[in-house]
């Protein structure tokens, strides 16, 4: 994940990755010139990157990997209305 400013923050619990989803979202959909598209697209990437280490770090935890699961899935909902919406 990337902040506001360019920054790269690592999320490694689930509760990082919750939150983190609500702060890439709500970073989309920043007014703030200083929110570049890069930004934004870097911080998508970053995120996606650090979900798929987390999913492989729990595959062989059905719980965690249940929970990772959901957050893809929340994830691929939000990638679909980016689309949507260019």
């Amino acid at each position: 994940m990337t902040d506001k400013t360019g920054t790269r923050i690592y999320l490694e619990t689930f509760d990082d990755f919750d939150n983190g989803l609500s702060d890439l979202i709500d970073l989309w959909s920043s007014a703030d010139k200083k929110v570049t598209t890069k930004v934004k697209e870097t911080a998508l990437a970053n995120y996606k990157e650090d979900l798929e280490e987390a999913t492989l770090q729990w595959v062989d935890n059905k719980a965690k990997s249940k929970k990772y699961a959901a957050i893809a899935e929340e994830l691929a909902e939000f990638e679909d209305a980016l689309k949507q919406g260019e």
